[in-house]
């Protein structure tokens, strides 16, 4: 638990990773931040997603609307936690001269993304849950 608090105290103080190794390539960073901010359009993408469900499928049952509403919102909030977890990740490993981590997350938010819109599209052609 204190390996936890510690990580997310790092969120914050990101200028601690300096003490930590040598300093990369820039460009190898400015990859990282880039990836960073392309996990946080998708968290936005999700969280707008999550809003459109809501308001834009009226003729849906509630709770369904607002299930589908609630995993994309949830995923949202996951992906940007996830975003910030990842670029520090990566830029300890790169300072460390250590492999990259690997992370099952992208695969479970692809899979979970496309069961949304399964759903979604299952429930926009039948009118389920009306």
């Amino acid at each position: 638990m204190a390996s936890v608090v510690a990580e997310v105290r790092l969120w914050f103080a990101p200028e601690r990773l300096r003490t930590e190794g040598d300093t990369p390539d820039y460009r190898f960073s400015l990859a990282n931040e880039r990836t960073f901010l392309a996990w946080l359009r998708t968290a936005m993408a999700l969280v707008g997603g999550g809003f459109a469900v809501d308001q834009f499928l009226p003729g849906t049952g509630r709770p369904l609307r607002l299930a589908l509403a609630l995993i994309l919102l949830a995923g949202g909030a996951m992906c940007a936690l996830r975003a910030i977890n990842h670029w520090m990740r990566c830029e300890r490993a790169m300072r460390r001269g250590e492999d990259l981590p690997v992370s099952r997350f992208p695969v479970v938010l692809a899979v979970a993304v496309g069961v949304v819109a399964l759903l979604m599209v299952i429930v926009a052609a039948f009118g389920w849950g009306g």
